[in-house]
């Protein structure tokens, strides 16, 4: 069964730009390539729960994880480090976890 990994970042004052998002997915550089295991993945602003969600489903739990390590890592890793030179905020996600789906369906 597929399984789901959830990363919410709060809305601050309203703020609901997405430049830190965009910088990642542009460093990614992914050329419209789906990683290895990716079954869908999905962003956006949940105004209600003040959050913006990144939503994704995995065949596995081990293709997350290594695109993670690989990949995603690599790239956080530096902005994060740069975010401290120069004095900027990079804040990690508030919530963030993997859960097993009891169902999926796609159509």
């Amino acid at each position: 069964m597929p399984i789901a990994y959830i990363q919410e970042f709060p809305m601050v004052d309203g703020d609901t730009s997405t430049t830190n998002y965009d910088a990642v997915v542009a460093k990614l550089d992914l050329h419209g390539a789906v990683p290895q295991g990716l079954l869908l993945h999905s962003a956006g602003f949940d105004h209600d729960a003040g959050v913006f969600r990144i939503f994704d489903v995995w065949q596995t739990r081990e293709d997350g994880e290594r695109f993670t390590k690989e990949k995603l890592e690599p790239i956080i890793e530096g902005m994060i480090a740069a975010a401290i030179e120069s004095g900027e905020d990079f804040a990690p996600p508030a919530r963030e976890g993997w859960y097993e789906l009891h169902d999926s369906m796609s159509g």
